[in-house]
């Protein structure tokens, strides 16, 4: 009988709307809305309908214009007169609390936005108590300034004054706009409790950190699904939960690693993502004090991604926001299995694009940069894992001796 239930759920039906302004091109709003889709799989959804329109600013009441609103509101007609109901549009950058009424009023289906499905996959993920703190904290900030939706049913028409000039109707006059105040005041309130309850499991997280003795802590950074987990996985022999989805860590793992005759202390975190709203950073701030009190952070980098440049550039941003630049970093490129390119033919004399450049090309380019701070590695098929254990040694044997100068190492290894 269970089986059978299961096999009855149905996956709900997306569609996805984004633009293309003058800060950013049609090819970035399309490698947009790829990730916005790969993000809705995540949660469960399966995207059927891309839209996108050409804008010079967001429409601040529909975020797109009255005739693309209209085209949307036509095909989710049509769908559903095809019996192939489309539940939800989900929009590419955060939405007013405005523009979601007026979104809603118009297409009648569920409206989400790039924010809230974040919100959606990591209350799906958080497993401790600190992750599902952090979320619980992160969904009311969200949902605080958009209370006024959740009560339409409770406005200021039912509201108003008695006899007379009064707008309300007979049975609907008085506590109207109490209910959403009502509302604000419990959130507000939760909201004090969840932060005073962060700031215990913050001391708590600290003294942990404080007692892990004499180690060199090195943590894995990175974009999301790059392979972080995998990796550490790997490194420290653990069983973190690794899957090729979006935000599929969400808690800090430390794990202990020795390399020959180092111990240093391993920690896999929360990947970043483009267009991650202010409130979610600070969330998780427990989570990303790993990195501030990291001593080398390990970059992961998804080569096989056509986009990858522009995901370090967005990691090394969040970082320094997060007050963590200048520390010493290395950038592990992973996936090297995965990576593709078109081979261009001899005859062809149009300059060389990305997609036309071999991986042996882009090795020597980074290596150049990088000097020694770069490797090419597979985490899944276990390529060049050995030699990352011998950078990895030599970076961390460097900082060890910097740092604790009469601390003896597991045993003596003399050089001749």
């Amino acid at each position: 009988m269970k089986e059978f239930v299961i096999s009855e759920a149905q996956t709900e039906r997306a569609a996805l709307v984004g633009l293309i302004t003058q800060t950013q091109n049609e090819r970035k709003t399309n490698e947009y809305l790829d990730e916005l889709a790969f993000l809705a799989e995540t949660a469960g959804a399966e995207v059927v309908k891309r839209f996108t329109q050409k804008l010079d600013t967001p429409n601040s009441v529909t975020y797109v214009g009255k005739g693309k609103l209209q085209e949307i509101k036509e095909y989710l007609l049509q769908q559903e007169e095809m019996e192939q109901e489309v539940g939800m549009v989900i929009f590419d950058d955060e939405l007013s609390a405005k523009q979601i009424r007026n979104i809603e009023n118009e297409l009648k289906v569920k409206i989400l936005d790039r924010t809230s499905l974040i919100l959606d996959i990591f209350a799906m993920r958080a497993q401790t108590a600190n992750a599902k703190t952090q979320v619980e904290l992160a969904q009311y900030k969200y949902m605080l300034p958009r209370l006024q939706r959740l009560w339409t049913h409770l406005e200021r028409q039912g509201g108003g004054s008695g006899a007379g000039g009064g707008k309300g109707s007979v049975g609907l006059r008085g506590p109207g706009e109490t209910q959403l105040e009502m509302d604000r005041r419990i959130i507000l309130n939760r909201m004090a409790l969840l932060k005073q309850r962060l700031a215990e499991i913050d001391t708590q997280k600290t003294t942990q950190r404080k007692n892990r003795g004499r180690l060199i802590r090195v943590a894995l950074v990175g974009y999301t699904n790059v392979g972080k987990s995998t990796l550490m996985n790997l490194m420290a022999k653990s069983d973190v939960f690794a899957e090729n989805k979006l935000f599929a860590t969400l808690d800090t793992t430390v794990r202990k690693v020795i390399i020959e005759n180092l111990p240093f202390l391993l920690s896999d975190t929360v990947g970043f993502i483009r267009k991650l709203p202010t409130d979610l950073v600070d969330s998780f701030k427990s989570t990303l004090d790993e990195v501030r009190e990291a001593d080398l952070l390990v970059h992961v980098v998804d080569i096989s991604h056509p986009d990858f440049e522009d995901q370090i550039q967005v990691v090394e941003k969040t970082i320094s926001d997060l007050g963590a630049g200048g520390k010493p970093t290395m950038i592990v490129f992973n996936k090297i299995d995965a990576y593709t390119y078109i081979e261009k033919d001899e005859d062809d004399l149009t300059p060389k694009t990305k997609e036309n450049i071999t991986l042996d090309e882009l090795m020597h380019t980074w290596m150049a940069k990088m000097n020694d701070n770069c490797i090419f590695i597979s985490a899944r098929n276990k390529t060049n894992i050995d030699e990352l254990r011998d950078l990895l040694y030599k970076k961390v044997r460097e900082l060890h001796v910097q740092k604790y100068p009469y601390n003896d190492f597991l045993y003596q290894t003399y050089e001749e």
